[in-house]
Order: structure tokens, then sequence, then C-alpha cells
């Protein structure tokens, strides 16, 4: 990046003229199939699925391509690259014309793809002719360029009435392979190629310039290109079938009112360019996710009739968008994306001066992918909701989470940078006159804590840690029984009067997976951020939203679908609990302690699912709660179900372990880390190969406590499921609360090695008690199962500070005594904090792998075999880096080694 502009004036604006001519050429292009595919589906007879291929696979290509074209433009320079990409761009569209099958079509698309990998060649280009105070308003005119998909809108069409869609073809490809000689004719290499010429200096390496890929703000910004990119690609596409459908226009009236969204997503890129010079890219943000989120959510609120009830009688009312206002609204969604749009692309030669290609490659290519996954989730929504503005609303909860993490990222470089002076400022601003600096720590802050000091330990630490893991335990309990109670309550929905299809039966049936597996990866990093004792009290307390959300929403089965997929994504909380919850209370103990105190913690957590499945058939059986829990439902068969107890249950339990955590927990001072410290671990190694192993055992734990039910009854139609089904998750909650000091004691990694090879065992024994029909052999193959993936649970937690205690004083040799023993427990409970995370997916897959193993094959056992292989790889990797000699683990088990060196005393 220069500071001072170096090249004239006239240089520059024929870079910036002729990149911007280039770059509009070639998105004309890669939208062609816009309106040639509509004629090519009818020639061909294509299917709804093989028509949105065929549109979706040049986006696709233009998205990834992106990111090699932006490295051999840092390496080869542009006036080559975009020369070379326009005419291969050209050759492509021209053979379209020659394809005579849909495999050639497809082949035909994946070149002309290339046309949508020219963004970022031009970013890389043109950055290079300007100075910073001036890049961003140059990259918003660059990028105005998309206004090339509303040439093809407005221009195609004609051509193609009067010439046919090879006339399109041929008439584009002609025009780009113009465009691309004369580029190469009249473009000048930019000045820090010339430079690098000049001096013999070498072009940087690949590995070199995919470095900052490592780094977590790169990902933040293709999220937000996601959004401001990927979004407006994806509406682009998506308006004239929605506007068609809601508001029952032409497709003409369609057509023009999408492209004024895409000329207000366009055009005014340049705009945003200019603000982001004028008052900072991050200013420019703010606006964009501020007025988008207003935006999305009008636009997302779908028509509602309203009954209120007045003292004179009903007050019906209703809300709903008409024509004229959603286009303004959406006009006006386009001009706020467009500004961010450049905005982001201003940020990058600035962080990233000498990595444009590489990081905007990237960028680039995950906001492209945008315009290719966002119409298909969009599509899916529809399916499940049946409401049209659903769209939007899932384009509000991506705004939401991005205005967070940039907030948050942003506060947490202002507070590493001015920590001591905001920690002299009052908590309200009301309190400046009488505020006292130095006096506002948070109470129950453990300011000293040396669980490692044998005599600290015994004095005061055993106490305190135990304190806490004993409130922790019934909270991360009741988080499992609320995870888990929607399967109970989703198995109950047709009998009293819901009348959903099988379809969405199994969608709210797997969402509480989904997202309690996803909201794990955020609830790792949660509590170095807030302190344990506040997130264990918020995080326990969420708990209520589902809970209480299920006993009012199972009353009237006039409830609409959409309410009980919110109350499925709610129940997700008791899953992400889990991964805080561990993180948590493995600050706590000393290594030697450790692994019992995890297993206790988990295991009897776990145990919440056993307690769920045994209390709930007991308490929805009466009207336990009276007159305040509400009138019974009535079954096809005539009898009678509380089934609001099943939520309304757990809120006097959740109410008081709330209480609980707040009276009673502490913080810990040394635990406090931002997002940023705890990424380190995104970089370990050890990192995801423990995610394999703990997919292993906690990912087969609740993956066979979600499926065993179902395939029992599928295998075993004769027996009665429902009088074991809560024996096989009581059975590996126990021994995971049971046998933490076995690993304590003979060390993670070999009990690990032994649980799998025990496990492959146990699996050959579920698929020959299936092939015998045996029910005693399968109970028992699967009791078995769930015993070991207990021991594997935890043994796998009890490798992680270990494995830890090696690594940090190796990879970080600069650190010493207490600073080196705070980072390695600190990465210790990331790590296991996202392990968790990850293995929770397989609440979600392994039922999902019977059901696509019985579709294909007629029996589960080809998923069984699945899993058995899968236990084979995860016994290699437990052998070759831990266990053999050799391993990093090995010298430490054999022979009792400290994982790490002691401390030093505290001063």
């Amino acid at each position: 990046m220069q500071t001072t502009a170096t090249a004239s004036r006239a240089d520059q604006n024929r870079a910036l003229g002729l990149s911007t001519i280039a770059f509009t050429a070639c998105f004309a292009v890669w939208t062609i199939f816009s309106i040639i595919g509509v004629a090519i589906k009818g020639e061909l007879g294509l299917t709804e699925s093989q028509f949105g291929l065929l549109v979706a696979t040049p986006i696709l290509t233009g998205s990834v391509t992106r990111l090699f074209l932006g490295v051999w433009t840092e390496k080869y320079g542009g006036r080559l690259v975009f020369s070379a990409q326009m005419l291969l761009t050209a050759l492509a569209t021209w053979l379209l014309t020659l394809a005579d099958s849909y495999a050639m079509y497809l082949v035909a698309a994946l070149g002309i793809g290339l046309a949508g990998g020219s963004f970022i060649i031009g970013v890389a280009y043109v950055s290079r002719w300007y100075d910073a105070g001036h890049q961003g308003t140059a990259l918003g005119i660059f990028g105005a360029g998309n206004v090339g998909a509303a040439v093809t809108k407005f221009v195609a069409p004609f051509v193609m009435v009067a010439y046919g869609w090879h006339g399109v073809a041929y008439a584009w490809a002609a025009g780009l392979a113009i465009i691309g000689i004369l580029f190469f004719l009249f473009a000048k290499d930019d000045p820090e190629l010339v430079e690098r010429r000049a001096k013999g200096t070498r072009a940087p390496s690949f590995a070199e310039q995919f470095a900052p890929l490592r780094n977590l703000q790169v990902w933040r910004f293709s999220l937000y290109y996601f959004f401001v990119f990927g979004g407006f690609v994806a509406l682009a596409l998506w308006m004239p079938h929605y506007l068609i459908d809601v508001y029952g226009v032409d497709v003409k009236t369609a057509g023009m009112a999408a492209a004024s969204f895409s000329l207000s997503a366009s055009l005014f890129r340049a705009y945003g360019g200019h603000l982001s010079d004028k008052f900072g890219a991050r200013t420019v943000m703010y606006w964009t996710f501020g007025f988008s989120l207003i935006f999305l959510f009008m636009l997302s609120y779908p028509p509602t009739d309203y009954v209120v009830q007045g003292k004179d009688g009903p007050i019906a009312f209703s809300t709903e968008l008409d024509f004229w206002p959603f286009i303004i609204m959406l006009f006006g969604l386009g001009f706020f994306m467009s500004l961010g749009k450049a905005a982001v692309y201003k940020h990058i030669p600035v962080y990233y001066p000498g990595h444009v290609g590489a990081v905007g490659g990237l960028v680039g290519m995950i906001g492209g992918l945008g315009g290719f996954v966002l119409p298909i989730i969009f599509g899916a929504a529809l399916d499940l909701t049946g409401i049209y503005t659903s769209c939007f609303a899932i384009l509000v909860g991506l705004v939401a989470i991005m205005l967070t993490w940039m907030h948050l990222s942003i506060r947490a470089m202002e507070r590493a940078a001015l920590g001591k002076e905001l920690d002299t400022l009052p908590t309200v601003p009301e309190l400046q006159e009488v505020h006292v600096p130095g006096k506002t720590e948070m109470p129950r802050v453990l300011q000293d804590w040396q669980p490692e000091d044998e005599t600290f330990w015994e004095e005061k630490g055993r106490k305190v840690a135990r304190r806490n893991l004993w409130i922790s335990i019934p909270a991360l309990l009741l988080a499992f029984s609320v995870w888990m109670v929607w399967s109970m309550v989703v198995a109950r929905l047709p009998a009293i009067g819901f009348e959903f299809s099988t379809g969405q039966l199994f969608w709210l049936a797997a969402l509480p997976g989904l997202s309690g597996a996803t909201l794990r990866i955020f609830y790792s990093f949660m509590v170095p951020i807030f302190g344990g004792r506040l997130w264990t009290t918020l995080s326990t307390a969420s708990l209520l939203l589902p809970a209480m959300g299920i006993g009012y929403a199972v009353q009237n089965p006039d409830t609409p679908y959409l309410i009980f997929l919110t109350l499925a994504l709610l129940c997700g909380f008791g899953g992400g609990n889990f991964a805080s919850s561990m993180a948590n209370i493995a600050f706590f103990f000393p290594k030697a302690e450790k692994g019992n105190a995890l297993a206790l913690n988990a295991g009897l957590g776990n145990l919440g699912v056993s307690v769920m499945q045994f209390l709930v058939p007991i308490v929805i059986t009466a009207g336990v709660f009276g007159a305040m829990g509400g009138a019974p439902q009535t079954l096809t068969d005539g009898g009678e179900l509380w089934m609001q107890n099943a939520g309304f249950v757990w809120v006097p339990f959740i109410l008081l372990a709330t209480v609980a955590a707040w009276l009673g927990m502490n913080d810990i001072a040394d635990a406090k880390a931002s997002f940023r410290e705890q990424a380190i671990i995104f970089s370990r190694k050890h990192n995801w190969l423990m995610c394999v192993l703990y997919t292993g055992t906690f990912g087969s734990f609740i993956g066979y406590s979600a499926g065993f039910p179902l395939l029992t009854k599928l295998a075993f139609p004769e027996v009665n499921a429902l009088q074991y089904v809560f024996l096989g998750p009581l059975v590996g909650a126990l021994s995971r609360a049971g046998t933490g000091w076995i690993s304590d004691r003979f060390g993670g990694g070999r009990v690990t090695f032994w649980t799998f090879a025990g496990m492959i065992v146990a699996v050959f024994g579920v698929i020959a008690s299936l092939g015998a029909d045996s029910f005693v052999g399968f109970f028992a193959a699967f009791m078995a199962l769930f015993f070991l993936t207990g021991v594997g649970n935890a043994s796998t937690f009890q490798m992680i500070p270990a494995i830890m205690g090696r690594e940090v004083p190796r990879l970080m040799p600069e650190l010493e005594g207490n600073t080196l023993r705070r980072q390695s427990e600190r990465e210790s409970a990331a790590i296991i904090a996202f392990t968790s995370a990850i293995a929770a997916y397989g609440a979600f897959f392994i039922p999902k792998a019977y059901g696509t193993s019985i579709a294909m094959t007629g029996s589960p056992v080809g998923a069984l075999w699945a899993f058995l292989i899968f236990y084979v790889v995860c016994l290699v990797i437990t052998w070759a880096y831990y266990t053999r000699r050799g391993g990093l683990l090995h010298d430490l088990e054999r022979h009792g080694q400290p994982a790490m060196p002691a401390p030093a005393p505290a001063q």
C-alpha cells in the first residue's frame, strides 16, 4: 500500500477506467444465465434441480477461483492475469453454443464462472495505483461494475428476441474478448510490479501470501462480505420469483423491480468508497449493519392479523407491506449494502497491504459463496415455514451476528489499548461525581488462584473449587434435560392434535442438535470473556425460554409451525451450556484432579438425558401444576395428557440453579481472556486431533442417545423400547462420572486407546446381534457401547490438559512460571470447550446416518459399519500421536512425569 501517490493522475485514471469497464463486462457475462438460462431449460427439457445447478455453477466457480486469481495477480500482475482471464471466459462463453448435452453445458458454465473471479483481480490491481487516502474511492468506483448484472437484464432480452440465446452468447463472448485484448494493449503494469522487476526481487510465494489467512480478522471480513455481496447476489436471484408469487406482478414488472435493487446495490458502491475514505470504513460498516437491520426487520415481518380483546369487544387490525413500500425499502437496503461492499474492501489494503490478492481473494470467495448458498437456504426456509418473508428473517439473524461480532471485536481492541483508563470509569455515567477509581472490581473474583500449589489447594482451593463444581453439576443436568426434552415432545405432537408432516417432524427433532452443537462453538469462548459466574447464571437462566415456551405452545393445536421451529432452536441453549460449563470447571482444579472433576461435571450433567427420559413420561400423565398448568390435551384414543408439563416441570429447578450460580460461584481473574487470545487454539494441531477423538466418544454418546429408541423400535418392533431407552444414557453418564479417576491414575491416552478398541468390538456385537435377530445381544452390546463412551468421554478430556502442558512450553518457550501455567490452562479450557462443540454434532449425524442407511439398503447395518471404521481411525490417531513409544503422552503416562514445569512461587 502506498502512503503517498507514486503514479501520475493519468496512469491512475487509465488503470481505474480500464478495470471498471472490464469488470462490468465480466459481471455481465457472469450473470448471462439469468436471461439465456430460461431458453436453455426449455430446449433441453431440464428439471428444476438441473436448471438450478446450471444457473448456480458459474456463481460457485466464480467464487472459488477468486482465491487463486487474487494470488496470481499479486505474483504476475493485473495486466496479464486480467487479460488472460477475460479471453478464457470469452472462449468458454463461445463454446457454450457448441454444447449438445447437459454435461457439456455444465462444463462450459464452469469456464464462464471465471468471469466472477475478475473482481479480485481488479481489486489487487487498482489498489496498487492509489495511496491509502484514496483507495476506498477508487475501489468503490471499480466495484460499481456490479452494474453489469443490470446491463445483462436490460439488453440481453432484446438480443435474444432478435437472434436467439446463441446470439447473446456470441455477442457477449465477442465483446469480452475485444475488451480483454484492449486491456492488454492499453493497461500498464502496476508500480509495485515494475519496481519488483527492476530490483530483481522475487515474487512472494504462495505460503507467504496465504499467511494472513490464519488471522481470525480475515474471516470476520469474509463474513461481512458474505452478507453485503453474497446477500446482494442471492436477493437479486430470489426477488423476481418472490415478487411474482407474493404480489402477483408479471415477469416484466418483477424484473424491473429486481433491477432497481441491483442498481442501488451496485452504483452507490463508489459513494461508499468515498465515505470510507472520509469517515473511516468502520463507521460505514456500522451504518451498513445498523440500517440493514432496520430494513430487513421491516421486510421480514409477514402479513399478520391481530385481535386485541378491548373493553368493548375484540379490536381487529392487520399489518402488510404493500408493493411500492416494499420496493422502496428494498432499494434502501441495496443502497446500504453497496456502501458496505466498498467499506469491506477499504479495510483490506489498509490491514494487509502486501497480501491484498490472497486476503481479498478469500473475502471475495466467501462473499461469492453467499450468492450460491443463500438462495438454497431461502428455498429450504420457505419449504419449512411456508412464510415468504423467511428469507429476510434469515438475513436479520445474520446481520445481528455480524454487528455483534464487529462491535465486540472493536471493544476488545479498545480495552486492550485503554484498559486501565476504562477501569477508572463508573459503571453508569450518573455516578461520575461520586465515583472512586479502583473500586470497580466485580465481587466474588478470585484474584490469586494457584491450584497447583499444594498448600493453597489444601487450605483454600479445594473447598472453593468443589463448591463451584457442585453448583455447576445441577445446572448442567438441567441444560441436558431441556436440550433433549424436545425429542419426547416431538414424538407426542401428532397424538395431541398437531398435523405436521413427517418431514416437518424430522426437522423439529434435528434442530436442537444442530443449534446446540453450533452454540457450543460460541459458548466455548464465553467464560474467559464474561467470567464463569456471570455466564453460568445467564446461560442457566436462558433455559427458561424453551421450558416455558414448550409449556404454552403445546396447549393449542393451532400454534404455528414457525413457533415450534423457534422453540426447537431455543432448546439448543441446553446443548451449548456444556461447552462453557466444562471450560469453567477446568480452571478450578489442578491437573492431578482435573480429569475426575471434569468427569463428574460432565457425567452427572449427561445424566440429565436419563432424568428427562424417566421424569417426563410420569409428569405428563397428571395435572401436577393444577389450574396454573393449564388444561390437558385429549389424545386420539380418548385419553388425556398434560404435555405442557414436559416444559413446566423444569422451571422451578432452573430458577433455583440460576440463583445458586449467582450467589455461590466465583470468577477467576487469571481465566479472563479475549476471544483473540483464545483463538490461538485454531492453530494448534492437537485441538483438531482431539476434536476427532472426542467426536468418537461424546459424539457417539449423544448420537446413540438420540437414535437408540428409534433404532430399537425399528429392529425389534415386538419390544416396548420406551421401557429401556433411558438405561443407555444412564449407563453412559454414570460411567463417565465414575471412571474419571482411572484416567487420572493410568493416563487418559492409554484409557482412550483401549476404549476405542472396546467400542470396535461392541459395534461388531451390535451388527452380529442384528443379523441373528437377538434383542438380548443387541441390548447388551449397546449397553457396552454406552459404558465405553462414558469412559472415553472422561479420558479424552483428561488428555487435553496433559497435552497442552507439554505443547505450550514447546510452542511458546518465552513464557515462564505462572504465565506459562496460565497460558496452558487457558488453551486447555478453550480446547475442552471447542472439542465438545464439534462432537455435539453427533446428536444430528448418527440418527441421520441410520436413516440414510435404511433408505439406501433397508438396514441400519451400513451406518454401524461406518461407525466401526471411524473408531478404527480414532484408535490409530490415539496410538500414533499419544500412546506409542515416542508419542506425546507415552513417557508422561508410563513414568508419571509432570506435564509441565512447576509454577514459580507467587511473588
